[in-house]
């Protein structure tokens, strides 16, 4: 199963990959929409699933961040690069 990331919701006013605590998505397959929270969706990435922000030929993968020391998220990666596609979402 892959699902496009479509809208964010952060903890408080930064807007930060950090501070992101929910993640509002559609399953491409099914179509199905839902939201799970951070905990949740960097589980299911690491553990099954494909993420993606953008659809089509503007896909970018989303993949699991583990600092050390520090509550694992979700970032994007374009080209090997890390990128802001989360941070350019909707918030909901």
């Amino acid at each position: 199963m892959s699902i496009e990331i479509t809208h964010v919701k952060y903890s408080g006013t930064s807007k930060t990959h950090e501070s992101i605590v929910e993640y509002k998505w559609k399953n491409q397959q099914t179509g199905k929409v839902a939201s799970s929270t951070k905990p949740m969706l960097v589980a299911w990435v690491e553990d099954k699933g494909t993420a993606y922000v953008g659809a089509n030929s503007q896909q970018v993968k989303v993949t699991a961040v583990r600092p050390s020391g520090l509550p694992a998220y979700l970032r994007t990666y374009a080209d090997g690069k890390p990128t802001n596609n989360l941070l350019s979402l909707p918030t909901f």
